[in-house]
């Protein structure tokens, strides 16, 4: 499963992590048209223009691109070919590969021509596709039901919405989760965190942690952009509105302070633990390396936590008010608007995420299911209890969901390694709040422009 990391996974969210690609290297990938591209997509495509065949039955090949590995390769190899045994005349052109590199092929296969019918894609990238008018808008495909997302949360589909047109359809759903360790707590008696704690309240429960265990209570999330997200959401602000960022130097000199405060009263690790747990590499959350009581992740990367770990595990929602947090789609599948297939494209899509037979093939590995009907059955069928413990958390959130903010803008992951870098320039001593707040706008800037 990925978080966004992809992971992400952060990406975007899993076991595979992709670092975000520099924008200085993705737009070379895009002026590269005259690099000759393997994926030989374009010659997949077939059919009218008007966005299929006139017969129905015609034989119609689809290319189709994803990232991830083996185990995620064959689940949506089994899934494509139970559509094709429903849709004969439909076959599939099917290439994946590793989170590294996705985001360079890709770009490289739209400025040469060849782009896939259908292709996964994250939301470090949705807005800025989108914008070069890459991804068909699927509304109208929405709005006459052949696009069904009656059983979605509404934060879930509305989250692929850029510049008014449904430019992506979540492959599947996640939303931001505190672990924490529940072996150690119950060893030492003391209570576990809550979702609906403040900020203030979880400082201070961490603080009584270290003191009783000499384990740090919490990972300083300060650098940690999904924490940063929902913080701002719950000061009435966000991370962008429209083109620009969303928040001043003022608040980021607040939130760096938050955590400056939390550093003195011992409740978070020392500044060089803390970098360790500001990798988005799973195996070195603080939560499972003993260094941390708690790490700030993606609630879906439990099962993968738990595979680093003995002790067991708990998941809550971030501090604060939860509806601060939404139904954030941890991949999309969106079509090619120049595909000559988008009518057969658009349905494939539908099935991926409505049909029964499909979402049990699939499973929770894309994240878990869009469809709310067909996440209670394989919520059923996990035998995992890390999983069953994420559906549980997830389940219970959607109840408190609140509005998904915009798709992220052009730049965004260039603004998510600023944060690092301004947060550890604080939390190592080497700025105050304020000058690493300021530093970090400056930056954001330049990475939107």
């Amino acid at each position: 499963m990925h978080p966004a990391t992809s992971p992400t996974t952060n990406a975007p969210v899993g076991r595979n992590h992709r670092t975000p690609l520099p924008r200085r290297r993705l737009l070379r990938g895009l002026l590269a048209v005259t690099v000759a591209a393997p994926l030989m997509f374009g010659a997949a495509a077939c059919g009218d223009d008007d966005g299929g065949a006139a017969d129905p039955n015609a034989p119609v090949k689809l290319s189709i691109f994803w990232w991830g590995g083996d185990a995620r390769a064959k689940l949506t190899e089994d899934a494509l070919a139970l559509y094709t045994s429903k849709h004969p005349n439909v076959t599939f052109e099917k290439t994946w590969q590793a989170n590294q590199g996705y985001f360079d092929k890709l770009a490289t296969l739209t400025a040469g021509g060849n782009p896939p019918d259908l292709f996964q894609i994250d939301d470090n990238y949705l807005a800025e596709y989108a914008a070069r008018s890459t991804t068909l808008d699927l509304t109208s495909y929405q709005k006459s039901g052949k696009l069904d997302t009656s059983k979605f949360p509404e934060s879930l589909w509305q989250y692929g919405v850029v510049d008014g047109k449904l430019a992506g359809l979540a492959a599947g759903e996640n939303t931001q989760g505190l672990v924490y360790n529940k072996t150690l707590l119950a060893k030492h008696n003391l209570p576990e965190p809550t979702t609906g704690m403040t900020w203030e309240q979880h400082i201070a429960w961490a603080e009584q942690v270290t003191a009783k265990t000499k384990v740090p209570g919490t990972q300083d999330p300060s650098a940690d952009y999904k924490a940063f997200w929902v913080w701002l959401r719950q000061q009435g602000k966000d991370l962008y509105k429209g083109k620009e960022l969303g928040f001043t130097a003022e608040d980021v000199t607040k939130w760096f302070d938050l955590w400056k405060g939390a550093r003195d009263r011992k409740a978070t690790p020392t500044a060089d633990v803390i970098h360790e747990g500001n990798s988005s590499d799973i195996t070195k959350q603080l939560v499972v390396t003993g260094k941390s009581a708690t790490s700030w992740v993606w609630a879906n990367q439990m099962p993968d936590l738990k595979k680093n770990t003995k002790d067991e595990l708990g998941v809550i929602a971030y501090p604060g008010d939860p509806s601060a947090q939404w139904a954030r789609a941890s991949m999309y599948w969106s079509v090619f608007k120049g595909s000559k297939n988008k009518d057969v494209a658009v349905d494939v899509i539908n099935f991926l995420n409505n049909d029964l037979a499909a979402v049990k093939l699939l499973g929770t590995d894309r994240g878990l299911p869009s469809n709310q009907d067909l996440r209670r059955v394989v919520s059923d069928d996990t035998t995992d209890p890390a999983m069953k413990q994420s559906i549980a958390v997830e389940a219970e959130l959607t109840q408190k969901f609140g509005k998904s903010p915009q798709v992220p803008i052009k730049g965004h992951s260039k603004v998510r390694s600023e944060l690092i870098k301004a947060a550890e320039n604080a939390q190592y001593g080497r700025a105050t709040s304020a000058e690493a707040a300021t530093q970090f706008i400056e930056a954001c800037k330049s990475a939107i422009a």
